[in-house]
C-alpha cells in the first residue's frame, strides 16, 4: 500500500555574513529539499556579488577598475555596468549628492581602528571626487576615468543590487512570499501569507528600539545611518561611514534615513543621496519620484516623512 508523503510546506530561514554585513533569508516553501537548495544558492549571490564588486578586495572587478581605467576603456560584466549606471542615476537626480567616486577619500578613513585624514589629505583627495569623471560606454559596455587617482567604492548601492538578484532568484523558483536583508537593505517578496511584513525603522541612538514600524508588502527598503560604522574623534565629535562628496567628511545633521520603493538598487542609493542633502533637500528630490517615500531622523531626533506616507485626514 502507497501512502502520500506529508507535506513538507513551511517557512525556511537562512543566515550568512557576505559584503561585511548579515545576510538574513526567510521564505516559504511546499518543499524542504527545494528550500535547502534555493536557499543556498541565494546566499551564494552575495559572496559573487562581494567578488565582483568589493574595493576591499584586491581581485575583485571593481578593484581592477581602479587600477586601469584611468589609463583607458575597461570592458566591465553587465552586472557591474548595471550598478554603475544606476549611480550615475542617483548621481544625477541627486546633483551630486550621492558619488561613487567619494571612495577617493572614503579610503582615508579607518573605521575600526578610528583614524581619520587631515584635512590636508582630504583637500588632496577631494579634487578625485566627480561622478562625471566615470565615463560609461553602453555600446561597448566600457568603464573609463577621467582623471588618475579615482577610486570608486559601491559600498552605498552594491547590497541593493544583491539583494535584487536574491529575490529574482527566488521569483525563478517559483517562491511568493519572502523577506531578504542585507544589512540596511531588505526586499519584501508578497505578503507574509495573508499579513503584512513589519518592518522596524530602528531608533538610531538605542540598539534595541524601533522609531517606529510600518506594515508593508513586495517593496524594498533602504536604511542608512550614522551607527552604522563610526567612531568618536578626540572632540566629542561622530565620525561615520557617509561622507559627503563636498566635503570628504562625515555628513552632519541626520541620523538615519529609510526609503521604500520598488527595487533595492535604487532605494540603496536614494537612501545614502538623502542622507547627503538633508531632509528639507531629501524630501523635494524624494517627492518628484513617483513610488518612492522616505523616512528622516534628523539630529534633533525629529522624523520626516513624505507625502506617501503620511495618514490621509479623517473625514
Amino acid at each position: 500500500m502507497l501512502l502520500p508523503l506529508t507535506a513538507s510546506a513551511d517557512w525556511y530561514r537562512f543566515t550568512d555574513t557576505a559584503m561585511t554585513t548579515p545576510i538574513e533569508l526567510e521564505f516559504w516553501a511546499d518543499d524542504k529539499e527545494l528550500a535547502d537548495r534555493v536557499g543556498t544558492e541565494v546566499l551564494a549571490v552575495f559572496h559573487q556579488v562581494d567578488e565582483q564588486m568589493s574595493r576591499y578586495r584586491d581581485d575583485s572587478e571593481v578593484s581592477g577598475l581602479n587600477r586601469s581605467a584611468a589609463s583607458g576603456p575597461v570592458a566591465v560584466s553587465a552586472g557591474l555596468f548595471q550598478v554603475l549606471q544606476k549611480a550615475r542615476e542617483v548621481s544625477l537626480l541627486s546633483d551630486g549628492a550621492f558619488d561613487i567616486t567619494f571612495g577617493s577619500v572614503g579610503y582615508l578613513y579607518d573605521f575600526r581602528a578610528g583614524k581619520k585624514p587631515t584635512n590636508e589629505q582630504i583637500r588632496s583627495g577631494l579634487s578625485r571626487v566627480n561622478f562625471r569623471d566615470v565615463i560609461l560606454d553602453e555600446t561597448a559596455g566600457t568603464v573609463e576615468y577621467g582623471q588618475p587617482g579615482i577610486r570608486v567604492d559601491l559600498g552605498g548601492i552594491a547590497k541593493g543590487y544583491a539583494v535584487d538578484l536574491g529575490i529574482e532568484h527566488l521569483v525563478s523558483h517559483g517562491i511568493r512570499h519572502a523577506r531578504l536583508s542585507a544589512g540596511g537593505d531588505m526586499r519584501l517578496l508578497g505578503d507574509k501569507r495573508g499579513r503584512p511584513w513589519y518592518v522596524g525603522i530602528r531608533d538610531p541612538r538605542s540598539e534595541g528600539r524601533n522609531a517606529v514600524v510600518l506594515p508593508l508588502q513586495d517593496v524594498a527598503v533602504s536604511t542608512s545611518g550614522d551607527y552604522e560604522r563610526f567612531f568618536v574623534d578626540e572632540a566629542g565629535a561622530r565620525v561615520h561611514h557617509i561622507l559627503s562628496p563636498a566635503t570628504g567628511k562625515s555628513v552632519q545633521g541626520v541620523q538615519s534615513v529609510t526609503i521604500i520603493g520598488e527595487n533595492a538598487l535604487t532605494t540603496d542609493g536614494l537612501s545614502t543621496a538623502v542622507f547627503v542633502l538633508g531632509p528639507e533637500k531629501g524630501l523635494e528630490m524624494i517627492e518628484r519620484l513617483p513610488g518612492i517615500d522616505v523616512v528622516v531622523i534628523d539630529d534633533q531626533r525629529m522624523m520626516h516623512v513624505s507625502e506617501g506616507l503620511v495618514p490621509p485626514d479623517p473625514e
